[in-house]
């Protein structure tokens, strides 16, 4: 009986010695550390072959971050790993342990992020244990990477990426001497004014230059009366012909028209063409003249507006319509633009006039900023005009009923270019009221000229305007400088904030092929 309760007792101790040698060997096992090459597979910063695994880099900050909803992951996508530069002062041939500043790491989380409070804008961790430093820090190399990494990651806020595409320059046309994307941004104040050309202005091409050149300081020799036109002159610059051989020097492009001095708007108009990157109207400068030649109302000393003559502009045959390269009513003109020739079918299309879509989006945002009614909208009907208008006085207005009967003017291409407007007649109304806007102007048109849209955006056009328009002193000085110019520069950005209003409103296309 006493050898079998001994015998018992040793089968229990011998089963105790061992259950409680197993458990001090597993204990040993999970607190011992890893081999080298066991950690070289488990932490995702250990290098293998001295490269190291972006998808374990990228793996390996999942376990810092909490538990999100489906729409929670997608904001996650946002969060910006950021090493501080300052504790992370790894240098070559030394591990993390050896550098006596513990590295923090900053996880930035969005705003929407529920783990964090609203005011917090970052989070950081701080190791403390010498085994996490060991683990967790990347080496020298590592660190770099990753910091260069911070600044690829950073985002720029969406309004700037916005103005940054629209602001996205193409090559330049033929012509320009200089692309301006930023320019505008660099424009010195009304204080730094000096003695400004129209050489230093990356919006005039070398063409435009030559031609001011020429109608301000051209003499003239020759004159001729246009038909039909009794309040213009035609006139022949620096040449010595006369009569017959006056018309082959303005063949030559060595011609001008003298406008009437209220006209003066014209030369506004053609510096907005081309700070805006329109380019579609005609040179034109102000100009005062002298002489035995023209007759005396033209050298009272009264400022004129001095357009160049293009001889290669279409004109119909019609002496009444002379005005014109085509025909077009109302009706007619908002088919053209329904069925956007050029772009989704043929410049040849039957209801297409050869004109590229396109370019009626220029026209309209050129004639809307400068309220140019006498071209699109000759009868006044998009507008309450003053009794004392033409359109009014001339029986025009009572017409708008009827859109058959309401023609299109100054609707003009060149032989060369038949798919390209040009701007003539370009007088509009400076100080046209806000709230008797003509958007008529603007009516069925689809998309305008990106980059116009950007330099409007830019809050610079004013600016840019005065650094044109300083330019020619001859209007510089007639207008009243900075001070004179002030409320029509106001009225124009004032239509250029509802114009984009407009365009944001009717979610309307921007055309970089413009």
């Amino acid at each position: 009986m006493a050898l079998k309760l001994w015998l018992k007792f040793r089968l229990k101790r011998c089963s105790v010695v061992a259950f409680l040698s197993l458990f001090t060997l597993s204990v040993m096992i999970y607190t011992l550390p890893s081999s080298p090459s066991d950690r070289s597979d488990l932490h995702p910063w250990a290098t293998r072959n001295n490269k190291p695994s972006r998808l374990l880099v990228r793996r390996s900050l999942r376990p810092h971050l909490p538990l999100h909803t489906k729409s929670e992951v997608k904001d996650s996508t946002k969060h910006l790993l950021m090493v501080n530069h300052q504790q992370l002062s790894f240098s070559s041939g030394k591990t993390a342990e050896e550098n006596s500043n513990k590295p923090t790491i900053h996880l930035l989380r969005s705003r929407l992020d529920p783990a964090l409070p609203q005011s917090a804008k970052m989070q950081s961790l701080h190791p403390n244990s010498t085994a996490c430093r060991h683990k967790c820090a990347p080496d020298g190399a590592e660190a770099k990477r990753l910091a260069g990494r911070v600044v690829k990651l950073k985002q720029v806020p969406r309004e700037e990426k916005t103005r940054e595409r629209l602001f996205e320059k193409k090559a330049p046309q033929s012509g320009m001497r200089a692309p301006f994307t930023n320019w505008c941004k660099s424009v010195p104040d009304e204080t730094e004014f000096k003695d400004w050309k129209a050489e230093s202005l990356p919006w005039f091409s070398d063409d435009d230059v030559q031609k001011m050149k020429l109608l301000s300081r051209g003499v003239v020799m020759s004159k001729s009366r246009l038909s039909g036109h009794g309040q213009v002159l035609q006139v022949g610059l620096n040449s010595t012909f006369a009569g017959a051989e006056h018309i082959k020097h303005c063949q030559t492009g060595g011609c001008a028209l003298i406008k009437r001095p209220g006209d003066w708007f014209e030369v506004f108009a053609f510096h907005l063409d081309r700070v805006l990157g329109l380019n579609r109207s005609l040179p034109v400068v102000l100009r005062t003249f002298h002489g035995e030649i023209l007759p005396y109302k033209y050298t009272n000393g009264s400022p004129r507006p001095v357009v160049w003559w293009d001889p290669s502009i279409q004109h119909l045959s019609d002496a009444d319509n002379d005005q014109n390269s085509f025909s077009l009513t109302w009706p007619q003109y908002q088919t053209v633009l329904q069925s956007r020739c050029g772009s989704q079918v043929p410049l040849n299309f039957t209801n297409c006039v050869g004109v590229h879509h396109s370019e009626w989006g220029r026209l309209a945002l050129f004639d809307f900023l400068l309220q140019v009614n006498d071209r699109l909208d000759r009868h006044c009907c998009g507008f309450t005009p003053d009794p004392s208008e033409l359109c009014v006085e001339n029986l025009l207005h009572v017409k708008c009923r009827n859109p058959k009967d309401l023609n299109l003017v100054h609707i003009l291409v060149r032989k060369t270019e038949p798919s390209r407007l040009v701007f003539i007649d370009n007088a509009g109304r400076p100080y046209q009221p806000q709230d008797n806007l003509n958007f008529r102007l603007v009516e069925g048109i689809d998309e305008f000229p990106e980059r116009a849209v950007s330099v409007l955006m830019s809050g610079c056009l004013e600016k840019m305007l005065l650094r044109s328009l300083f330019s020619d002193r001859e209007f510089w000085v007639s207008r009243g400088g900075v001070s004179g110019l002030k409320s029509l520069l106001h009225n124009v950005g004032q239509r250029a904030k509802v114009l984009l209003q407009h365009i944001q409103e009717k979610k309307l296309r921007l055309n970089r092929d413009l």
